[in-house]
Protein backbone atom coordinates (compact mmCIF):
# COMPACT_ATOMS: atom_id res chain seq x y z
CA UNK A 1 0.00 0.00 0.00
CA UNK A 2 2.64 2.32 -1.39
CA UNK A 3 1.95 6.05 -0.29
CA UNK A 4 -1.08 4.58 2.47
CA UNK A 5 -2.00 8.45 4.17
CA UNK A 6 -2.39 7.90 8.11
CA UNK A 7 -4.17 10.45 10.74
CA UNK A 8 -1.52 12.12 13.26
CA UNK A 9 -2.27 10.80 16.54
CA UNK A 10 -2.73 14.88 17.94
CA UNK A 11 -3.63 13.15 21.44
CA UNK A 12 -3.55 10.39 23.67
CA UNK A 13 -6.08 7.37 22.76
CA UNK A 14 -9.02 6.09 24.62
CA UNK A 15 -8.21 4.13 27.44
CA UNK A 16 -10.87 1.21 28.37
CA UNK A 17 -10.47 -2.47 30.12
CA UNK A 18 -10.05 -5.20 27.60
CA UNK A 19 -12.64 -8.04 27.00
CA UNK A 20 -10.96 -11.29 28.71
CA UNK A 21 -13.46 -13.12 30.32
CA UNK A 22 -12.81 -15.53 33.50
CA UNK A 23 -9.58 -13.57 34.45
CA UNK A 24 -11.06 -11.52 36.88
CA UNK A 25 -10.06 -7.99 35.33
CA UNK A 26 -11.13 -5.47 36.75
CA UNK A 27 -13.96 -3.74 35.70
CA UNK A 28 -13.35 0.13 36.65
CA UNK A 29 -11.12 2.72 35.02
CA UNK A 30 -8.76 2.87 38.57
CA UNK A 31 -4.85 1.32 38.05
CA UNK A 32 -5.54 1.06 34.30
CA UNK A 33 -2.02 2.34 32.41
CA UNK A 34 -1.22 5.32 30.39
CA UNK A 35 -0.74 5.06 27.06
CA UNK A 36 2.86 6.98 27.78
CA UNK A 37 3.04 2.98 29.56
CA UNK A 38 3.09 1.37 26.69
CA UNK A 39 4.98 4.00 24.26
CA UNK A 40 8.13 4.33 26.47
CA UNK A 41 8.07 0.31 25.93
CA UNK A 42 7.46 0.14 22.51
CA UNK A 43 10.88 2.43 22.39
CA UNK A 44 12.78 0.83 24.68
CA UNK A 45 12.22 -2.71 22.80
CA UNK A 46 15.28 -3.59 20.61
CA UNK A 47 13.35 -7.12 19.26
CA UNK A 48 9.71 -6.99 18.15
CA UNK A 49 7.26 -9.92 17.49
CA UNK A 50 5.67 -9.28 13.88
CA UNK A 51 2.51 -10.82 12.97
CA UNK A 52 1.32 -10.98 9.40
CA UNK A 53 -1.39 -13.18 7.62
CA UNK A 54 -0.55 -15.66 5.07
CA UNK A 55 -2.31 -15.89 1.87
CA UNK A 56 -4.23 -18.67 3.48
CA UNK A 57 -5.49 -16.84 6.24
CA UNK A 58 -2.82 -18.86 9.19
CA UNK A 59 -0.47 -16.74 10.77
CA UNK A 60 2.78 -16.10 10.40
CA UNK A 61 5.14 -14.44 12.75
CA UNK A 62 9.19 -13.35 13.49
CA UNK A 63 11.38 -11.40 15.81
CA UNK A 64 12.39 -8.46 13.93
CA UNK A 65 14.24 -4.84 14.50
CA UNK A 66 12.33 -1.92 14.40
CA UNK A 67 11.72 1.74 15.59
CA UNK A 68 8.91 3.47 18.06
CA UNK A 69 8.86 6.81 16.61
CA UNK A 70 6.45 9.71 17.14
CA UNK A 71 3.74 6.85 17.41
CA UNK A 72 4.43 4.53 14.89
CA UNK A 73 6.46 1.46 14.60
CA UNK A 74 9.37 1.61 11.56
CA UNK A 75 10.32 -1.74 10.41
CA UNK A 76 12.36 -2.98 7.00
CA UNK A 77 12.16 -6.17 4.98
CA UNK A 78 13.00 -8.02 2.32
CA UNK A 79 10.65 -7.11 -0.58
CA UNK A 80 10.43 -11.17 -1.41
CA UNK A 81 10.42 -11.93 2.72
CA UNK A 82 7.46 -14.15 3.82
CA UNK A 83 6.33 -10.83 5.52
CA UNK A 84 6.68 -8.45 2.85
CA UNK A 85 4.96 -10.80 1.09
CA UNK A 86 2.30 -11.50 3.39
CA UNK A 87 1.60 -7.50 3.78
CA UNK A 88 1.52 -6.76 -0.19
CA UNK A 89 -1.64 -9.26 0.23
CA UNK A 90 -3.01 -8.45 3.02
CA UNK A 91 -1.73 -5.01 5.47
CA UNK A 92 -3.01 -6.63 8.62
CA UNK A 93 -0.92 -7.05 11.59
CA UNK A 94 0.50 -7.30 14.90
CA UNK A 95 3.49 -5.73 16.40
CA UNK A 96 4.37 -6.80 19.72
CA UNK A 97 7.09 -5.63 22.72
CA UNK A 98 9.76 -8.07 23.46
CA UNK A 99 8.56 -7.91 26.94
CA UNK A 100 6.43 -10.54 27.50
CA UNK A 101 6.30 -9.83 31.22
CA UNK A 102 4.99 -5.88 30.70
CA UNK A 103 3.44 -6.69 27.37
CA UNK A 104 2.42 -4.02 24.45
CA UNK A 105 0.14 -5.53 21.49
CA UNK A 106 -0.27 -3.16 18.43
CA UNK A 107 -2.69 -3.57 16.01
CA UNK A 108 -3.24 -2.29 12.66
CA UNK A 109 -1.97 -2.50 9.18
CA UNK A 110 1.20 -1.49 7.52
CA UNK A 111 1.88 0.94 4.70
CA UNK A 112 5.43 0.87 2.93
CA UNK A 113 6.54 4.37 3.85
CA UNK A 114 7.36 6.86 0.62
CA UNK A 115 7.69 10.24 2.14
CA UNK A 116 11.77 10.95 1.62
CA UNK A 117 11.69 13.72 4.96
CA UNK A 118 10.26 10.19 6.78
CA UNK A 119 12.53 7.72 5.16
CA UNK A 120 15.72 9.89 6.25
CA UNK A 121 14.74 10.69 10.02
CA UNK A 122 13.94 7.00 10.17
CA UNK A 123 16.84 5.95 8.51
CA UNK A 124 18.77 8.00 11.30
CA UNK A 125 17.21 6.47 14.09
CA UNK A 126 17.59 3.39 13.16
CA UNK A 127 21.73 3.47 12.56
CA UNK A 128 21.75 5.22 16.33
CA UNK A 129 19.68 2.66 17.76
CA UNK A 130 21.43 -0.38 15.68
CA UNK A 131 24.76 0.69 14.47
CA UNK A 132 23.50 0.00 11.14
CA UNK A 133 22.86 1.66 8.67
CA UNK A 134 19.74 0.73 6.11
CA UNK A 135 19.29 3.69 3.88
CA UNK A 136 21.77 1.98 0.84
CA UNK A 137 19.83 -1.92 1.52
CA UNK A 138 17.14 -0.82 -0.72
CA UNK A 139 14.22 -2.95 1.21
CA UNK A 140 11.14 -0.87 1.93
CA UNK A 141 10.30 0.53 5.03
CA UNK A 142 6.71 0.01 6.48
CA UNK A 143 5.24 2.15 8.98
CA UNK A 144 2.36 0.45 11.39
CA UNK A 145 0.09 2.94 13.35
CA UNK A 146 -2.21 1.46 15.71
CA UNK A 147 -5.66 1.12 15.67
CA UNK A 148 -5.83 -1.02 18.62
CA UNK A 149 -3.47 -1.64 21.69
CA UNK A 150 -3.33 -3.71 24.66
CA UNK A 151 -0.82 -3.05 27.69
CA UNK A 152 -0.56 -6.24 29.95
CA UNK A 153 1.33 -6.19 33.07
CA UNK A 154 1.95 -9.52 34.46
CA UNK A 155 2.87 -8.42 38.00
CA UNK A 156 -0.52 -6.22 38.00
CA UNK A 157 -2.38 -7.82 35.49
CA UNK A 158 -6.12 -7.46 36.50
CA UNK A 159 -6.08 -4.00 37.76
CA UNK A 160 -3.54 -2.60 35.23
CA UNK A 161 -4.99 -4.83 31.71
CA UNK A 162 -5.55 -2.00 29.43
CA UNK A 163 -6.98 -1.60 25.98
CA UNK A 164 -6.22 1.64 23.97
CA UNK A 165 -8.37 2.88 20.65
CA UNK A 166 -7.08 5.40 18.47
CA UNK A 167 -9.43 7.02 16.24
Amino acid sequence: MPGKKFKKIESAPKSSRPHIPDYGISAGKKGMLPWKWASDRLAKSRQYWLVTVRPDGSPHVMPIWGLWLDNGFYFSTGRNTRKARNLAANPRCVVCSEDAEQAVIVESEAAEVADQAALKRVFAAYKKKYKVDVSGMGSPMYLVKPSKAFGLWEKKFPTTATRWLFS
